[in-house]
């Protein structure tokens, strides 16, 4: 817990608001009015050395407060041995069910397979088409996400929260079976992948068209949003009430992370960031996001970051401080 945050009164109130499972609810009780709190989250731990180093240095030197692994990373082994040197750092599973290979046989979840591969789906609209019309099957995926958080936390890594790859979870029938599974295992927290209804100043979603476009896609996926907040206040999860940055992947700079940080709202909210080092590894991955990943790096490192957020008023902090309870669950 970031020092001093559990002497804030206002900070009696959110952990009222845990406990009462109204967390990502609109509650006018939960927070004192101008408040306004941000995770910091560094996705794809364990993708390779060079995204594992830059994470680092972005929590390190950087206003990074949190990290998803991913369990089947090819770079898993190096994030396990740094993971005990960052004591500050919450550590949660970036659940893979799209784009990578799956821990269990193949045989055993075909509806996650490409068919005559060994490999999930790597066509996000693919997924999202067989996800809304329940061609996925719910036990496959609790089976595939119990095994990857399981995989972390054998390696003896706490993990407070969890998340997925390419936001996966904002589907509703994708959702429940992975509540189950973290649940199961003993996380109590999860990404609420849906942002507000402007994420940037007008002026800057028309200055940058490709941003404009991004945003009406993520804007579409808005209707799930009710969905997810029913289900994760049903199961007794802690989230925060949304997340910035999903339209700016890939596209982040000095510019667009100082419009985030003057746009973003009252109550707790997640920023979602991809530093990494466009190393030869990097370059044989699977990804789209290879020199965006060292921009990223470089803003999240700058000493005028952090002065902009405190500026603002916006307190740092992590998803161990949402979680009710961090877990050391083995199998």
């Amino acid at each position: 817990m970031i020092e001093g945050l559990s002497r804030e009164p206002r900070f009696v109130e959110y952990t009222w608001a845990i406990k009462n499972r109204s967390i990502g609810r609109p509650c006018v009780s939960c927070y004192t009015p101008s408040v306004r709190r941000l995770i910091i989250n560094a996705d794809d731990f364990g993708f390779t050395s060079g995204v594992n180093r830059a994470i680092v240095e972005a929590h390190s030197r950087g206003i990074v407060t949190s990290s998803t692994l991913m369990a089947c990373g090819p770079a898993l082994a190096d994030a396990v041995q740094i993971a005990p040197t960052l004591p500050r750092l919450s550590i949660g599973c970036h659940v893979v069910l799209i784009d990578g290979e799956p821990l269990s046989d193949a045989a055993k979840v075909p509806t996650l397979i490409s068919p005559g591969t060994s490999r999930f789906r790597d066509s996000l609209k693919s997924f999202a088409a067989r996800a809304i019309t329940g061609r996925i099957d719910d036990d496959e995926i609790t089976q595939e996400a119990s095994a990857q958080i399981r995989r972390i936390q054998d390696a003896g890594i706490s993990l407070s929260h969890f998340d997925t790859h390419k936001h996966t979870h904002l589907f509703p029938r994708i959702l429940r079976p992975l509540l189950r599974a973290a649940a199961a295992r003993g996380l109590r927290a999860v990404r609420n992948p849906f942002g507000p209804r402007l994420p940037l100043r007008s002026s800057e979603l028309l200055a940058r068209p490709n941003l404009w476009t991004r945003y009406a896609q993520l804007n579409v996926l808005q209707r799930f949003a009710s969905k997810f907040r029913e289900a994760v206040a049903r199961e007794g999860f802690a989230t925060p009430d949304g997340t910035l940055g999903i339209e700016v992947t890939g596209t982040l700079d000095e510019t667009l992370f100082d419009a985030i940080a003057l746009s973003v709202p009252e109550g707790t909210w997640e920023f979602v960031c991809h530093p990494g080092y466009n190393d030869s590894d990097l370059q044989a991955a699977r990804t789209r996001l290879r020199e965006s990943r060292e921009t990223e790096l470089r803003v999240l490192t700058l000493p005028a970051a952090r002065e902009r957020l405190a500026q603002q008023g916006i307190e740092l902090i992590s998803f161990r401080d949402l979680s009710p309870a961090s877990n050391q669950l083995k199998s």
